[in-house]
């Protein structure tokens, strides 16, 4: 899938993979997808929420051995 921007969270437990999407959604344009790497087993609770809450979408959502892939649109 193609994406715009990456955030790589892994090694990072609860806030902070969440605190470190919030801060680059900003730098986003509408309709422009980031891709977030994770470790974090809860964070697509976390990602769920939030996308939820602001209107994002998360477009796909899987994981790759360890690391947890997350693709989320900019509302």
């Amino acid at each position: 899938m193609e994406f715009d921007k990456e955030l790589d969270t892994k090694g990072l437990n609860c806030p902070l993979p969440l605190l470190r999407l919030k801060m680059m959604m900003p730098e986003l344009q509408s309709g422009e997808v980031v891709r977030v790497l994770a470790t974090d087993p809860a964070a697509h609770l976390d990602f769920g929420v939030f996308s939820e809450k602001a209107g994002h979408e998360i477009l796909d959502y899987y994981q790759e051995a360890d690391v947890y892939l997350f693709y989320i649109r900019k509302a």
